[in-house]
């Protein structure tokens, strides 16, 4: 198994608790984690939490050419068998090309994004800081509110550009709202989580009055974090639930990361009863021959015969 930790200029130390610790609590036996350099230089802090998390084999390598690396192997990496953790766009990509004949992998995890829905209560102020929180991403995440009150869309938008001005990460975060910002308007809540729905982000707030009535109106989402109370960054850093989560419409499907990606379902088969075994002879010979396998029918029909004594024109 293998985990791979985005780095990009800042250093993401849960995305190590992420998937290296939830891999090693599903008991797998060796993990080989990836995390790119930051400006040229080790990520001292990735690399610790990696360490502390449980990895056996840590590579300062990020990119696709870490998740080629992992999934094929090197005269210094051995191959392994599973890819799991976040990355951008091009990281996503090589995951998707490999998975089936080289590897597995746990989700199709891009860019992050971030949907709010918000009514008129909303605090305009909130709304743009969580917003901007998940901007900050990368150049390539989408940020979008859905509300029911013009003049709270209205204000979110002014307190985004004012926002901007001071935000440290504004060179990065600017460009994802300029680019894939959105406020939409709409005319009830119901019509806010029927849209919300649609998109299927990979993060979607609640910040309504009554939050957990998305819980019963909404369905895709890779995480619901509901009320003021609660926000985005808290899921990506410290709350406890996965933040490696499906994006780009994959949560109509699928959730997060957890302990059971991790997990092999396999089955055995072994029938002790002779009697069993001809009774299910018979079984297995009038339903393959509905399908026309013939060869299917005889290996029925065999122990029809010998434990049952049925007679065929072929035996």
């Amino acid at each position: 198994m293998c985990s791979y930790i985005p780095g990009g200029r800042y250093p993401l130390l849960a995305s190590a608790h992420m998937t290296i610790l939830t891999a090693k609590c599903a008991g797998v036996p060796h993990v080989t984690a990836c995390t790119p350099p930051i400006a040229g230089k080790i990520p001292a802090n990735t690399i610790a939490a990696m360490y502390f998390a449980g990895a056996d084999d840590i590579y300062v390598l990020g990119g696709v050419q870490a998740v080629a690396s992992m999934a094929i192997g090197t005269e210094t990496m051995k191959k392994v068998d599973f890819i799991a953790g976040p990355g951008n766009a091009f990281v996503a990509e090589a995951k998707r090309q490999l998975f089936g004949e080289e590897i597995g992998i746990d989700l199709p995890a891009g860019p992050t994004e971030i949907l709010i829905v918000g009514d008129e209560h909303a605090d305009p102020f909130i709304l743009a800081t969580d917003l901007l929180s998940q901007a900050e991403h990368g150049p390539d995440s989408p940020a979008v509110l859905i509300t029911n009150s013009k003049t709270v869309g209205e204000k979110t938008i002014a307190e985004v550009d004012r926002l901007l001005k001071i935000l440290p990460t504004a060179d990065i975060a600017a460009v994802s709202w300029d680019r894939l910002g959105e406020v939409i308007v709409v005319d009830n809540l119901d019509e806010a989580y029927k849209l919300a729905d649609e998109y299927a982000y990979e993060h979607v707030q609640i910040l309504t009055k009554s939050p957990r009535e998305a819980l019963e109106k909404m369905s895709n989402y890779g995480a619901l974090f509901l009320g003021e109370k609660t926000c985005v960054s808290y899921g990506d850093k410290c709350i406890g639930t996965n933040h490696v989560l499906p994006t780009r419409g994959a949560a109509r499907y699928t959730g997060g990361l957890w302990v059971g990606k991790y997990l092999k379902t396999v089955t055995y088969q072994e029938v002790t009863s002779e009697q069993e075994s001809g009774e299910l002879g018979r079984l297995c010979g009038r339903s393959a021959r509905a399908e026309n396998f013939e060869g299917h029918a005889r290996s029925g029909d065999a122990r029809a015969h010998q434990y049952l004594g049925d007679q065929f024109d072929w035996i």
